[in-house]
């Protein structure tokens, strides 16, 4: 069972930016065997893909940040980053860590951090 945490959210300027983390529960031998996700919920609309980094560094990023964000991670603090630059009004979400596997592993969630865009 993994647990996920994160931070960083907050409120900020349209053009600003933020820097979420999510530190993961477990061992770090553990850790990066994961591939690491951001996901975000915006109220009425679907869950979105923002951002996946596997344990070896493959980045994919969703088309409505590429460009403006940037995934990382620390194996050895177990922790998943989401640098946010030129934020949007649009970016608007609860932004969640996801933590899988393998393809057919069950996938874990964090709590969630919210962040708000706005002037």
């Amino acid at each position: 069972q993994v647990q996920l945490v994160e931070s960083g959210g907050g409120l900020v300027q349209p053009g600003g930016s933020l820097r979420l983390s999510c530190v993961a529960s477990g061992t770090a031998t553990a850790f990066i065997l994961n591939t690491m996700r951001w996901y975000r919920q915006a109220p009425g609309k679907q869950r979105e893909l923002v951002a996946s980094i596997t344990g070896t560094g493959t980045i994919i990023y969703g088309d409505s940040v590429k460009g403006r964000f940037t995934i990382s991670r620390d194996n050895p603090k177990k922790t998943v980053y989401l640098q946010m630059n030129s934020l949007k009004s649009e970016d608007t979400a609860v932004y969640y860590c996801n933590a899988q596997r393998g393809i057919a592993s069950s996938a874990w969630w964090g709590q969630g951090t919210q962040v708000t865009v706005s002037s």
